[in-house]
């Protein structure tokens, strides 16, 4: 499974060696726990299990969900307040759903950004890190299918202006538009459609997760000084991993369990706080809510989609140049997927030698900049569209294309990193290993 050099599974009794032969799926489990993983590993690398975890998790109470859910326009909203009121558990069981939401994106912001701070994005992890974008991508697809299900007030308006970004597509969009909605508008052919997507792309994701877990298995982990384990021998290798049970398995299990913690004081004394008030009143066509958002997880990029007006020159000079083909609305829609683009294409955009950015002084910098310009992105997206937001908005959405398009290249050809470490082994001593000399400290392999 893994280039890297150690004991693989070896059947011993007669039965084990039968079913090998066969199936070999002890021995991929074996190798799985086994795969040897950097020893310098730190607390960024936990999301990992927190987001497989958050996936049974919607997989599990989603399909509890829909035995109890209807989907059509004149009994959606009232199976959800069934499932609130009448099933045993159900409230709980909802509010666990829509909050384990928040969870897997909170934990996939985590994760990525600790790939774009560590370098995992760099040959020859580039298939792991585009597989990851497409995870992303169907999250974000899957989650805003499952807000419309409750059919809401929120829900459906939502749904309403985000179909209508399809349409802003030259040529095809009307088509597109309607195709997604079953229609010329948001109705039943669209809840049945989205509910039948959102059933079904948990599944899809499933399986991306597989092969993500594939890939950076075969290619090895990333770890925080982005030197590789040594491969030459099984002993060198030796001297820079640790075998993933029971180090990190017992290392993320503890994280795992700290996060539900606060995961469930949340559901059981707070449910409600990430979500839209609006959401607990019935759709209705004919009343517009005042200000119409999505859930905070989409804000950021919501927020790029409604920066580029027919005011700014950039959207002025690409509709000129195309005859108008591409006007603000369409110039918008762009902006926003390819917000997400620009990341999934980074491994070619980062041309600087040195993986990790704890020796990339100037990096540094530029990093934590994008961190809080993602943060101003997810409050403007809140905010209304008017001044100064829009102003705001629009710097907000140029740094964050400026710092993939322009800031990474650059880095590569004017920065001077730091000395990195030989190995991962000198590493790990110089951060973990006990001191000689004194009072002896305890040191835990996996921290």
């Amino acid at each position: 499974m893994s280039g890297i050099p150690h004991d693989h599974y070896e059947p011993t009794s007669g039965g084990e060696k039968w079913l090998h032969k066969r199936l070999p799926i002890v021995g991929l489990l074996y190798d799985t726990l086994m795969i040897p993983t950097p020893k310098n590993l730190n607390w960024m690398w936990i999301w990992g299990i927190v987001l497989t975890f958050t996936l049974a998790l919607q997989i599990i109470s989603g399909i509890v969900l829909v035995m109890h859910y209807t989907p059509d326009v004149d009994l959606a909203f009232g199976s959800v307040e069934h499932i609130m009121r009448n099933v045993n558990g159900g409230h709980m069981l909802r509010y666990m759903h829509a909050n384990g939401a928040s969870l897997f994106f909170i934990a996939v912001y985590l994760h990525i950004f600790r790939g774009l701070y560590y370098g995992s994005y760099k040959a020859p992890r580039e298939v792991t890190w585009i597989i990851g974008m497409l995870i992303y991508l169907l999250m974000m697809a899957t989650a805003f299918m499952g807000y419309v299900l409750p059919w809401g007030q929120m829900s459906f308006w939502g749904a309403t202006v985000i179909t209508g970004l399809f349409g802003a597509i030259p040529f095809v969009g009307d088509s597109l538009q309607t195709l997604l909605l079953g229609g010329p508008a948001v109705d039943n052919a669209t809840l049945t459609r989205f509910f039948s997507l959102h059933y079904l792309f948990p599944f899809l994701i499933a399986g991306l997760v597989i092969l993500h877990i594939w890939a950076f298995h075969t290619t090895g982990n990333n770890n925080p000084t982005g030197v590789e384990v040594r491969r030459t021998s099984k002993e060198e290798a030796e001297k820079d991993t640790l075998p993933f049970w029971p180090y990190f398995v017992m290392k993320d299990l503890f994280a795992l369990a700290v996060i539900l913690v606060v995961f469930f004081a949340v559901v059981g004394f707070m449910p409600n706080y990430l979500g839209h008030p609006d959401n607990y009143i019935e759709a209705n066509p004919l009343a517009t809510p005042a200000h119409i958002v999505p859930e905070w997880y989409f804000l950021p990029f919501y927020a790029i989609l409604r920066a580029f007006t027919s005011e700014v020159w950039v959207v002025q000079i690409a509709s000129f140049l195309t005859g108008g083909i591409i006007d603000a609305k369409f110039f918008g829609v762009l902006a926003m997927f390819g917000a997400i683009a620009v990341m999934a294409v980074v491994p070619w955009l980062d041309t600087s030698n040195v993986r990790s950015g704890r020796y990339r002084p100037m990096f540094k910098w530029w990093f934590w900049l994008l961190v809080i310009d993602f943060f101003a992105l997810m409050w403007l997206g809140a905010m209304p569209a008017e001044e100064p937001y829009a102003t705001f908005s629009l710097i907000a959405s140029t740094y964050w294309f400026a710092y993939f398009l322009v800031i990474l290249p650059l880095l590569g050809v004017i920065e001077k990193p730091l000395a990195q470490p030989a190995t991962i082994e000198e590493d790990y001593k110089a951060h973990y290993a006990p001191k000689t000399g004194g009072t002896k400290t305890l040191v835990n392999p996996a921290e």
